[in-house]
């Protein structure tokens, strides 16, 4: 790996920074330690701080312009700074300090690769043109990114690209994943209330039993997959919650199913929503039983744009070698709320290997830890990203 000196320097600085973010885990729109954390980081390296997008995002912006040119392009790179809601239990020195909440996905490595970037690259100067440093609350279900959007993210800080990473368990430290079009799921979720009528459970037929309505449909919506969806095309639909109930010999009046559907082509979208209703209206008719189904869309798919996926893919090779950069790996059904981002702007997102995902250690897993050795890796491939669209000397690709 050609690694930044500078940044193999600063490792040890940048592991205890992520260490310290890891104990002081914090979920959606409560990022205020995280925050301010990000804040004094960004200001300590010389950039000027914008707080308050999404409740506890942040902003950091370095511009630098070489002499006798014009400003030069911006471009903006983007990190996710929030927690689960899962009780760590590594138990590691520096495990989370906070009861029920946990750094399962990385976000605080991700978080700390762009800070070593950004503190490399005030000090290097090593650009021309303005650089953007998005650090954004609530990735994890609530869509954090679409609310910096939807307040004027773009409007504020113009930027001809932006760029996202993730880490990535299973890839060897060293390895990068990009390609273009989509790279992660649309992400939805849908709650069906089925309406029965309660009554003894050693009198069965004087009710409408809602969790045997209820079996039947977890079974049936299995096949808006297997047998209503093209099987080239990549669709999942999983029934994550079942409540209904709450004593041995009552029949309830109603139980509810909780899930999510994941796709990657708005087309395919429309006839899942379109056909799980269906499905949940038939099966209860057929039972005497009505349905209240709530289907919302959280997340559109991720699709890097493919112009930027070269640009991605050139920063990665410079760090890791061509070898070491997959151009073709297998969309996941994973989802991001990076997509809003991608909606309004040109870019790419890319994995960058976070070592083996041997036992429990894969994304939001109790046992998970980010990998420390991918702080300078990571932080390496920001700074040469920008050194590359914003060069020195010659004419940028953004231009």
């Amino acid at each position: 790996m050609q690694l930044i000196p500078r940044l193999v320097e600063l490792a040890p600085e940048l592991t205890a920074w992520r260490r310290d973010l890891h104990a002081h885990p914090e979920t959606a729109f409560e990022e205020v330690y995280t925050s301010d954390f990000v804040a004094k980081r960004l200001e300590e390296s010389g950039l000027s701080v914008h707080r308050g997008l999404a409740g506890t995002g942040v902003v950091g912006t370095l511009k630098v312009t070489q002499p006798g040119r014009d400003d030069g392009p911006a471009l903006a790179l983007r990190a996710d700074m929030d927690a689960l809601d899962i009780t760590e239990q590594t138990g590691l020195p520096y495990q989370s300090t906070r009861p029920g909440k946990m750094h399962a996905c990385g976000h605080d490595g991700h978080t700390t690769m762009l800070l070593g970037a950004a503190r490399y690259l005030a000090e290097s100067k090593g650009f021309h043109g303005t650089v953007h440093f998005f650090f954004q609350p609530a990735e994890e279900n609530e869509g954090g990114g679409r609310v910096m959007v939807e307040q004027g993210l773009f409007d504020l800080f113009p930027a001809k690209a932006v760029f996202g990473l993730h880490n990535w368990p299973g890839m060897p430290v060293g390895t990068f994943a990009v390609r273009p079009g989509p790279m992660m799921a649309a992400f939805d979720v849908f709650e069906i209330i089925i309406h029965g009528r309660g009554a003894h459970a050693a009198l069965p037929h004087l009710g409408i039993d809602p969790l045997v309505i209820a079996s039947q449909l977890v079974l049936s919506l299995q096949s808006l997959v297997s047998r209503n969806t093209d099987p080239l095309d990549s669709v999942v639909l999983t029934v994550t919650q079942i409540h209904g109930g709450d004593t041995w010999n009552v029949i309830p009046e109603s139980a509810m199913l909780r899930g999510t559907v994941r796709t990657f082509r708005a087309d395919s979208q429309d006839r899942m929503e379109t056909a799980l209703k269906r499905h949940a209206a038939a099966i209860c008719e057929a039972h005497g039983a009505t349905a209240t189904v709530r289907y919302e869309r959280r997340y559109p798919s991720t699709i890097n744009t493919p112009i930027e996926t070269e640009w991605s893919a050139a920063a990665a090779v410079a760090v890791a070698g061509k070898s070491q950069v997959d151009r073709e790996p297998t969309p996941c059904m994973g989802s991001e709320d990076f997509s809003f981002m991608l909606q309004k702007c040109p870019g790419s997102y890319i994995w960058a290997g976070n070592g083996p995902a041997d036992g429990n250690r894969t994304l939001h897993n109790p046992h998970y830890d980010f990998n420390d050795q991918l702080l300078a890796v990571g932080a390496s491939y920001w700074s040469r990203l920008v050194e590359q669209l914003l060069p020195v000397n010659g004419k940028s690709p953004l231009a």
